[in-house]
Formats: C-alpha cells, sequence, structure tokens
C-alpha cells in the first residue's frame, strides 16, 4: 500500500519534473548557443499565458469528462468584440468586461444548448465552432477593415508587459484552485466525471455542474482574449486559431487524464502550457520546422495520454 502511494505521488509530480527538465534544457542549450535568455523567456510567457488561462477554465469542463472544441473560436470571437467596444467608448474596463461577459455568454449558451437537447457537451461545441467561426468574419467585414479590426497599440503599451500578465494569470489561477480545490463544487465536479450515473443517484445536478463548468471556462477565455488584444491589438481571422487544440495539448502534457474524474488537477494547466511552449522554443533553437515539430507534440501527446491511463484501464468505472 505504501508503495502505491509512493508510486501515485511521484506519477502527480511527473508533470513537473517534466517541466522542469525542459526548462534547464531550454537554459543549457541558450548558454550553448549565445542566445539571449531573458528575451527567450519574455517570448515564452508571450505564448504561454493565453494558453495558460484559458486551459485553466476549461480544466472545469474537462473534470467532467466532456471537453470543448470551440475554445479557440470564442477567444477570437470575443476578442474581435472587445476590441470593437474599445475603438467605440476608447475604455480598456469597458473592453475587459466584454470580452469576459461574451464568453462567458458563449460558454452558457453551450451548456443550455447540450441541456435542451440532451447531447453530449462536445457535439454542440463542434457545431458552435463552426457558427462562432463564421461570426469571426462577419465581424471582422462589417465593423473592421475586411481584414481586420485594430485596437490602438498605443492604448494597450502600458499592459504589455510580463509583470501584468503573469498577475492575470495568477490572480485566475487561485481563484480556480481555490473553487476547484475547497469547495464542495470541485469534489462533485470529480464525482461526476469519475462515475456521472453515481453522481446523478447521490443527487448532484449534472446540469448545474455543467453551467459552473461553462461559466468558469468562460471567464478564461475572456481573460484569454483580452491578453490576446494586448499582445496582438490588430485583430484578424487567425486570431487565437491554435488556441483550442493548444489548450487540449497543455492540459495532457500537465499530466490530467482526458477522462477527468478524480485525477483532475488545476495545476495541470498552467504546467501543461509552459511545458508545451518550451518544447517548441527548444525545437526552434534545433533549426526543426514546424512540420517536424507538430509531429513531435503529437507523438508526446499520445504517449503522455498512454502512460496516464496506462494503470487506470482495468479499474474504470461504467460511464
Amino acid at each position: 500500500m505504501k508503495s502505491y502511494q509512493i508510486k501515485k505521488s511521484l506519477m502527480n509530480l511527473t508533470p513537473l519534473f517534466g517541466l522542469a527538465a525542459l526548462f534547464a534544457l531550454f537554459l543549457l542549450i541558450g548558454s550553448s548557443q549565445d542566445i539571449n535568455i531573458g528575451y527567450g523567456l519574455k517570448s515564452i510567457i508571450n505564448q504561454s499565458v493565453v494558453v495558460a488561462v484559458v486551459a485553466t477554465g476549461a480544466i472545469f469542463i474537462y473534470t467532467l469528462g466532456s471537453f470543448d472544441i470551440s475554445l479557440g473560436a470564442s477567444v477570437a470571437v470575443s476578442a474581435l468584440i472587445g476590441g470593437i467596444v474599445y475603438n467605440r467608448t476608447e475604455s480598456i474596463l469597458a473592453m475587459l468586461l466584454v470580452c469576459i461577459g461574451i464568453a462567458v455568454f458563449i460558454g452558457l449558451f453551450n451548456s443550455v444548448l447540450a441541456s435542451v437537447f440532451n447531447l453530449p457537451v462536445f457535439v454542440t461545441t463542434i457545431a458552435m465552432l463552426s457558427v462562432l467561426n463564421a461570426l469571426v468574419l462577419v465581424l471582422i467585414k462589417v465593423n473592421g477593415t475586411g481584414s481586420e479590426i485594430a485596437v490602438p497599440a498605443a492604448a494597450v503599451r502600458p499592459l504589455n508587459n510580463t509583470p501584468f500578465k503573469i498577475m492575470v494569470l495568477a490572480v485566475f489561477f487561485f481563484l480556480s484552485l481555490f473553487i476547484f480545490s475547497f469547495t464542495g463544487v470541485g469534489r462533485m465536479q470529480k464525482f461526476q466525471g469519475g462515475n456521472p450515473i453515481c453522481a446523478k443517484l447521490s443527487g448532484i445536478s449534472e446540469k448545474k455542474m455543467a453551467v459552473i463548468a461553462f461559466a468558469m471556462s468562460g471567464i478564461g477565455v475572456g481573460l484569454g482574449a483580452f491578453l490576446s488584444i494586448i499582445y496582438a491589438p490588430t485583430l484578424t481571422r487567425n486570431t487565437a486559431s491554435s488556441v483550442g487544440m493548444d489548450v487540449i495539448i497543455a492540459i495532457v502534457f500537465g499530466g490530467m487524464p482526458v477522462s477527468g474524474g478524480a485525477r483532475s488537477r488545476i495545476y495541470a494547466a498552467v504546467i501543461g502550457a509552459f511545458s508545451m511552449t518550451l518544447l517548441s522554443q527548444i525545437m526552434v533553437m534545433f533549426n526543426l520546422n514546424s512540420g517536424i515539430g507538430q509531429m513531435v507534440k503529437a507523438a508526446i501527446f499520445i504517449l503522455v495520454v498512454f502512460l496516464a491511463t496506462s494503470d487506470q484501464r482495468s479499474r474504470m468505472l461504467p460511464r
């Protein structure tokens, strides 16, 4: 029993060890190639923070044993509408609130749609992905130049710095950690993700848990949209185009099982997002092209999923 607990603890720490190893490798290669380490770290944070924020909110959905494939498109729509609001009000606060409000609305609409039609959440989010991608084109055409919506760079420049971005991530992370680990919400969501039948018989409302999960995810998406505007104030149809897939990969890289349940962890999102970016940066240092980089990520993704679920398959409860 004791050896099993030790093995379990080491498995839980494996993603953190992986992140530390990638960071050490980045420093080693950067030093040997005389690369500006400070600039490289700043670039890693800029690339990681949006995915980390969105993935932190998405943990609530993944814990239920489901996933939202429309997150990237939701970030894009929220950012575009936030940019439109800023251009009309010149208020950073209004832009932030609109980004969060639109993202939460989209998330709640997804959960309500799934409840009304009694469909799996991922089915409704696939449909929503197409709707949101079309809405991106409409917003740019009606409110932009036809190819972009631009927020004045000078307006967001004071916020485009590492301390502010880390602060946003930290505040949302600790809020999510508190709700997930120190309230009944997190425990009920883990229970439902582990065995929805038992959860339902215990009186846990599947619809209520879905609403809470999508609301928290919406806040993360809204903050991600706000940070996207700060980093790249010229918004196009390609804004946040890779975020949806990056979130899935980051959560898995962070050591969270795709099946959700009791082994879900909030920190998986942050660890995974930074690990993924460090891995990409290291491959750039080795002059590997993007195609090879994607193949390496895919191989590691499959390996991590296999290792994370290899000791659970025989003990999976009926779903």
